[in-house]
């Protein structure tokens, strides 16, 4: 099933109610690349991503990082180190509004 983005579709299959591919979680908005930090919790998984901020004191850059949790579908076997693509969606929870579309880089492990 197509999700109107340009992504695999991954091989797997998952019975999850929550899944842009299988179930009928529809994906709009911002697509964003991060490094996974965390996969502690059931069903959801820590993107972090790292970025730059100018400041004009210094005239210099700051590197810092943003932590966006999401959901991972069953259909994903996601690990620490893995680099995804997270699509926003719908408030899943509280803390919960983006969901992983594809795994694009595995870590080194």
């Amino acid at each position: 099933m197509a999700i109107g983005l340009n992504v695999t579709e991954p091989e797997g299959t998952c019975s999850d109610e929550d899944c842009p591919f299988h179930g009928n979680l529809s994906v709009r908005g911002q697509v964003l690349e991060g490094e996974v930090a965390s996969t502690d919790m059931e069903k959801t998984v820590v993107v972090e991503r790292e970025y730059d901020v100018f400041v004009p004191k210094y005239d210099r850059y700051m590197k810092r990082r943003s932590r966006v949790p999401a959901h991972a579908p069953e259909c994903f076997d996601i690990s620490v180190g893995d680099t995804v693509s997270i699509a926003e969606t719908r408030p899943l929870s509280k803390t919960k509004s983006h969901v992983v579309v594809e795994i694009t880089d595995g870590g080194d492990a």
